[in-house]
């Protein structure tokens, strides 16, 4: 009889061992991940797998000082940097980070809508049914609105909020390990290519010459460090105590073993059927995988990236509302008002921008802009404050981080540095001059347009 019992019991602890890992990896893949991945897979094939392993034993390292951070203390993080550098420096990272999810929460809103527009063509339903430009915006913003009042209502319809979100999270990380395995299977890729591409700098001749900013991007895709220094808020919300640490170290690696799992199926994928294709959007990965794997392929990578883009949606916006709140010291909960409120206003901000995008097809490009500049600061600092409380005595009380940890936090904050250098030098400028050039532009495509210019006379 103790034998029939012992095994539903076994089955137990293992669930327990994960749940906040899985709100991690959730958020870090969403639609910016499946299309950088993408993009990457195309055109080098599997020869920078090694890329993304070593992203995700970064990303291993900092969710694993969080989810520490988090179990040994039982403080909110920004009450731990109140305390210990003032109200400013947690001030910073919080409003750093509201701002980063705010400004890209519009790619989630744009990833959601895509997966939904590969089977709804809002244009041509709309000119069929003869409807008003008016009522035509509000139908093609239809799945913006109705995802964004869903995660509204569970936001604030369920008490124990993080339950609803963890359970809703294990079903979105299935259906992405489901969708994206399946395709996989269908691809077929050689498995010595694959093999040799986990290898650095094996897989392929020229990899040093490969490594341009798509790569740059699927590292800071992957190692997105204000999803690792939510961790700390997260096995807080699970209610792990310091004996149930363990548990906390088991769910940091599952996640990171996730997130590796999925971005490499993704790239793999695309290496093996979207070989040298230019992958503009999720929409080109989306119709890539349509013409070759027909619409069977096609629907299945349709619900991994609806399940990426909502489950990236809703915990975003969580992240940037509960770290600024937690930071100007109103309050670190599901149970307090603030956070709540704060996470609605990510939300509101990212639908915004989304049906900006989805009805003009331009990006926001000075939101871009500032977003990256806050960048550039904002990523180092929540990683060397992590950093620097993992290895307080007087926050970890004998969990202190060890010289091996250390080492290995010190490679992922350069790493981190090298990315927010690339930013600096590279990302703004070349949104500066969009944004400069656009002006220009338009005037030109205006003067193009008119009936009296001479493009148009050639056209006519």
């Amino acid at each position: 009889m103790s034998d029939t019992q012992s095994t539903p019991s076994t089955g137990l602890k293992i669930f327990k061992h994960i749940g906040p890992g899985l709100v991690t990896a959730c958020v870090v893949i969403g639609p910016g991940s499946i299309l950088t991945s993408s993009s990457v897979g195309a055109k080098n094939g599997y020869a920078l797998g090694w890329i993304v392993v070593i992203a995700c034993l970064c990303m291993m390292v900092y969710t694993t000082l969080g989810a520490k951070l988090g179990v040994i203390s039982g403080e909110s993080t920004g009450k731990l940097i109140t305390d210990r550098a003032g109200r400013g420096v947690a001030a910073f990272i919080g409003v750093s980070v509201f701002f980063i999810a705010s400004a890209f929460q519009f790619g989630n809103n744009v990833g959601v809508h895509s997966a939904v527009e590969e089977y709804v063509n809002f244009t041509q339903i709309s000119q069929e049914k003869g409807l008003s430009p008016f009522v035509t915006g509000l139908f093609k913003l239809s799945p913006i609105i109705v995802f964004n009042a869903i995660a509204l209502m569970f936001l604030f319809g369920f008490r124990n909020l993080y339950k609803v979100v963890e359970r809703l999270m294990a079903t979105f990380v299935a259906l992405m390990l489901i969708a994206f395995a399946i395709n996989l299977f269908n691809a077929a890729p050689d498995p010595v290519e694959v093999g040799m591409g986990l290898i650095p700098l094996a897989g392929s001749e020229n990899q040093l010459s490969n490594l341009d900013l798509s790569v740059m991007g699927l590292v800071g895709t992957t190692f997105v460090i204000p999803a690792a220094f939510y961790q700390s808020y997260l096995v807080r919300f699970k209610g792990w105590k310091e004996g149930e640490l363990r548990d906390g170290l088991i769910d940091a690696r599952v996640s990171a073993t996730i997130m590796a799992l999925i971005t490499l199926m993704l790239m793999y994928t695309a290496g093996s059927e979207l070989r040298g294709q230019t992958l503009g959007g999720v929409g080109d990965v989306a119709a890539g995988l349509r013409t070759t794997f027909g619409e069977f392929g096609h629907l299945f990578f349709c619900l991994g990236l609806f399940a990426a883009a909502y489950s990236s949606f809703l915990v975003n916006s969580m992240i940037g509302g509960f770290m600024l709140a937690d930071g100007l010291g109103l309050g670190s909960t599901p149970d307090d008002k603030w956070p709540r409120l704060l996470t609605a206003a990510v939300l509101l901000t990212g639908a915004g921008m989304g049906a900006y995008v989805v009805l003009s097809g331009n990006a926001p490009v000075p939101a871009i802009i500032a977003a990256q500049a806050v960048t550039v600061l904002a990523a180092p600092a929540v990683a060397a404050a992590l950093w620097w409380l993992s290895n307080r005595e007087d926050v970890m009380r004998g969990h202190r981080s060890g010289p091996v940890m250390n080492v290995l936090a010190g490679f992922g904050f350069l790493l981190l540095l090298g990315i927010a250098a690339n930013t600096a030098i590279n990302g703004i400028p070349s949104q500066l001059k969009k944004l400069r050039d656009a002006p220009a532009e338009q005037a030109v495509e205006a003067e193009a347009a008119s009936p009296a210019s001479p493009a148009s006379r050639v056209a006519g």
